[in-house]
């Protein structure tokens, strides 16, 4: 098994897809609207289906906003250089949350930025991520713990 994607519901779709494009830099993989059921799915991503785990924006015609709800916690993009990806993204209009700096409790340094629908995004800054343990992995990968 692997996951194939995770889900959002979003009011206006354009706008969504011109963030998440623009803005972030994912690629529109494909798109199709359903007619008899009035919504619009619109995958993105940073790569092809096949091997990525991607995105998918549902637009639903008849709905322009959503209550985001507390269950909803955020989308996580590993990132080389967290300041020079935040201003990046406050320069093509994207709204920085919560600047860089060392996460709670731990070392790894994160920032979030929020999409037009509200939505988090978490943004990790891979050269200060702490590694995965060694229990983790073996589960990640199916293998024993040595």
């Amino acid at each position: 098994m692997r996951m194939l994607h995770t889900m959002l519901r979003v009011g206006d779709l354009d706008r969504s897809l011109a963030f998440y494009t623009d803005v972030l830099g994912m690629r529109l993989l494909r798109r199709k609207d359903y007619p008899g059921g009035r919504f619009t799915l619109a995958f993105v991503g940073y790569g092809d289906e096949a091997s990525h785990t991607v995105l998918e924006l549902t637009h639903n015609w008849d709905t322009d906003s959503y209550e985001l709800g507390s269950g909803y916690g955020h989308i996580a993009l590993g990132v080389a250089d967290i300041h020079a990806t935040c201003r990046a993204i406050a320069g093509k209009g994207g709204r920085v949350v919560r600047e860089p700096g060392p996460m709670k409790h731990g070392s790894t340094v994160i920032a979030f930025v929020e999409d037009p629908d509200g939505y988090r995004i978490e943004l990790i800054d891979l050269a200060s991520k702490a590694p995965v343990p060694q229990q983790e992995q073996a589960l990640q990968t199916g293998g024993a713990v040595s």
